[in-house]
């Protein structure tokens, strides 16, 4: 079932509006040069050229395309250039855009927007939302934001654990419209809370509120107003986030609720094709990742990795198995596609693998379990208990040119992804936010 605006009884809600019009982004450009030759070294010049204005960056693929990078790093890692500190608490990653650094975290029971400069001073702070927590005993420890706060033309988009979805000014932090969307779609409390970073593609935001009155749901990103709410999927929540794929004559979202994998028609709302995959747990948490006419999802706690190709039938689209198998059931932290293999790491087949994409063919296998990024060939492996690991994104074999133990910033272990940007590796462990110097310079 469809919802359109036209029909729908969510074209009553109220939306939040502080702003009639958006303010523009002026793009800039900060420059510093070296004046003279020196004896002892200098820090490396701010570079605010970079853009990863999104979870997983610009095209959600998690991949930089940075060059000019470290390739191997000296005895204890490479130079740790500041350390930012009063997030609070969270998994919550980074984005970086037109020389600002945005994450969330929750103090006091409230979730936070923060924004630093690329000197990690602490610009401007926002609330959210009231954070999420909960009673379960294994739980308790894993409290905090999770969403990365996605950027887009000047304006900053969050969804907080309890469903509050807010618009911010993105240089000063002044809210422009909010929804709650727990109450506006009819959602009950979540187990986790919303862990989502929304997806924003031209005039629209995309997000997964799992609710009875919307399961996915498409906003105009101007002013939060409902533009499409499909209630066909089934299921509960799902802990990803939404990716772009062009296959089928559509241009589509690919996201996940707790029972299955699916496509839904960006332009429309209809769903056009689904694929069954739940784990023990209910808690498919990995992002898809499309490459052509295939998407590849993985899921953790022993349930594994799946390809699968959109086939057109007619105006249908029927999703077809191309191999499915029991290695790099991926709990969280990403899965990286670069030049025809898959890097990531498995939950209950735990280790990081290197697997054939086309194939599922197991190329090399090493212990170890975290989040992944990628920058000028090389793969940037944090591993859950604070260990970073600079390694070649090559089938050919395990190739670790560097590591470094990465600072305590709090409790719990470290599951926000690491960001490659602007020569930086951006690296946040709960309260604390640290900025490495990877550049070769």
């Amino acid at each position: 079932m469809n919802i359109n605006l036209k029909s729908s009884a969510f074209s009553e809600y109220q939306t939040y509006i502080t702003f009639d019009t958006l303010r523009k982004l002026r793009a800039k450009s900060f420059f510093i040069f070296c004046l003279f030759f020196c004896v002892s070294g200098c820090a490396q010049p701010t570079d605010n050229s970079c853009e990863w204005p999104c979870f997983h960056g610009p095209d959600r693929t998690n991949k930089s395309t940075e060059t000019g990078m470290m390739k191997e790093w000296p005895g204890g890692g490479p130079e740790l250039m500041w350390t930012a500190k009063g997030l609070g608490d969270g998994y919550s990653s980074v984005s970086v855009s037109d020389g600002f650094i945005y994450t969330a975290g929750t103090t006091d029971n409230q979730t936070y927007i923060i924004a630093f400069d690329l000197t990690g001073k602490e610009i401007w702070r926002k609330p959210n939302g009231r954070a999420w927590s909960t009673l379960m005993p294994h739980a308790r420890s894993y409290t905090g934001a999770r969403s990365t706060p996605t950027l887009d033309n000047g304006v900053l988009y969050h969804l907080g654990e309890t469903g509050r979805l807010a618009a911010f000014d993105s240089k000063t932090g002044e809210e422009l419209w909010h929804r709650e969307l727990m109450k506006e779609f009819e959602k009950e409390e979540t187990e986790y809370g919303y862990s989502e970073s929304v997806l924003i593609d031209g005039d629209y935001l995309y997000t997964q509120p799992a609710g009875k009155q919307g399961f996915l749901v498409c906003l105009d990103k101007h002013n939060g107003k409902l533009i499409w709410a499909n209630t066909e999927i089934p299921g509960v929540e799902g802990y990803n986030s939404p990716v772009i794929m062009e296959s089928g004559g559509y241009r589509q979202i690919i996201k996940a609720s707790s029972d299955c994998y699916y496509g839904v028609d960006t332009r429309t709302g209809r769903l056009l094709w689904k694929v069954n995959f739940k784990n023990k747990q209910g808690l498919n948490i990995a992002d898809a990742i499309v490459h052509e006419d295939y998407v590849f999802i993985s899921s953790g706690y022993g349930k594994g990795s799946m390809l699968i190709k959109l086939n057109v039938s007619g105006e249908e689209i029927v999703p077809e198995t191309i191999w499915q198998s029991e290695l790099m059931d991926n709990h969280h932290g990403g899965v990286i596609l670069h030049n025809g293999y898959l890097y990531g790491s498995g939950s209950d087949s735990r280790g990081w693998y290197c697997l054939d994409f086309l194939t599922g063919e197991q190329l090399w296998r090493v212990n170890g379990k975290g989040s992944v990024t990628y920058a000028d060939g090389m793969l940037y492996l944090l591993e859950e208990m604070g260990t970073m690991k600079l390694v070649k994104a090559t089938p050919d074999g395990y190739d670790l040119t560097g590591e470094f133990e990465v600072p305590e910033g709090g409790k719990g272990v470290y599951w926000a992804h690491p960001v490659v940007c602007g020569g930086r590796l951006y690296i946040r462990h709960s309260d604390q936010l640290y900025a490495y110097d990877i550049s070769g310079n």
